[in-house]
């Protein structure tokens, strides 16, 4: 293979990743995921909730039966090697979540309509923005987003880059809003067959 041959294929391939990486999470705000649950109080859905969630590593920081509301913490994107991790649903999640810092917060609303309970779910997704440190040869190319080693790499931001980091929202995730209320509508049924054996 000539060697311009090989720089369009590396462009190429570069180009789709890149493609894949940057296309997977910027989603419209009307894609927001709702279910009705038959025979279930707002109590019980709001404990299959919280199950739920932990069970996908989310912290829960308010579960509020009253209010019918249960939100969690940001949880970072999990990267290929974590194979427990769940919370990133489809290719193209899972490709951006290794490219770039990601993390996810979940809120599910509880409310009951026409005797029935509904819970709607809502994702949101937000990329860290990282500046990087001044390099002056490159030599010390290992230090643009660190004070590290070069055998040794680890975050360890100057007050500046400290100052400047900040979340970027990309908007909300369908695909794992779809699959959160998909395991609990599971979860409130595998209850179900519990209580009656």
């Amino acid at each position: 293979m000539t060697r311009p041959a090989k720089l369009s294929l590396f462009l190429a391939l570069f180009g789709a990743v890149l493609a894949a990486g940057c296309a997977g999470q910027h989603l419209r705000s009307e894609d927001t995921q709702a279910i009705t649950i038959p025979n279930v109080t707002s109590d019980q859905a709001i404990d299959a909730i919280e199950t739920t969630l932990r069970r996908m590593q989310f912290v829960v920081e308010k579960a509020d039966a009253q209010a019918g509301v249960v939100r969690t913490l940001p949880l970072t994107g999990g990267q290929f090697f974590e194979f427990w991790r769940s919370d990133n649903v489809g290719a193209a999640s899972t490709l951006e979540a290794n490219l770039q810092t990601l993390r996810r917060s979940v809120r599910v609303d509880v409310f009951e309509a026409d005797g029935q309970v509904h819970v709607q779910c809502i994702t949101r997704v937000q990329r860290l923005s990282l500046p990087e440190n001044e390099v002056a040869s490159v030599s010390q190319a290992y230090r643009i987003h660190s004070h590290s080693r070069p055998t040794t790499q680890r975050i360890d931001l100057h007050p500046s880059q400290r100052e400047a980091m900040h979340w970027i929202e990309l908007g909300e995730d369908p695909k794992l809003a779809a699959e959160i209320l998909r395991r609990i509508a599971r979860n409130i049924e595998q209850s179900r067959k519990d209580q009656t054996t």
